[in-house]
């Protein structure tokens, strides 16, 4: 399986953190899954170190570096994965997010048929198939 990591989930898996649910863990040491991460977290991380340095210890550089390292493929962001952007939708009744990563990011799995392992409890309310809650 080809999974694309959530920001937070790519951040924790890195950094050993307790955090990570133990099925994203398993998840991502299967190896038979292929793990994937976007331009789109580390263009996240960049902004928001920049913003906050004492709350994001690394700059995306290093967090691209990591990832790398880690043995992470990268994927970059694409025409298609904007045209995708643009089907997706949540139900009008759902809770709000505006958080625009988040959108791109299961934008991009959606165009290139991965799984997007997330924890944020929003993001299910996308109701795409390409998303998996851990």
């Amino acid at each position: 399986m080809n999974l694309l990591l959530d920001t937070h989930i790519l951040i924790w898996a890195l950094n050993d953190d307790e955090r990570l649910p133990e099925k994203a863990k398993e998840m991502i040491l299967d190896a038979d899954n292929v793990i994937y991460y976007s331009s789109v977290s580390v263009w996240e991380v960049s902004i928001k170190h920049a913003l906050h340095p004492d709350n994001i210890a690394f700059t995306g550089k290093k967090l691209a570096f990591y990832c790398q390292e880690a043995g992470f493929l990268s994927l970059e962001m694409k025409d298609k994965h904007v045209f995708a952007l643009e089907t997706i939708s949540r139900p009008e009744d759902a809770p709000k997010h505006n958080d625009p990563f988040d959108r791109m990011l299961i934008a991009q799995a959606k165009a290139e048929n991965m799984s997007f392992l997330t924890h944020d409890s929003l993001l299910p309310y996308y109701r795409e198939k390409c998303i998996i809650p851990v």
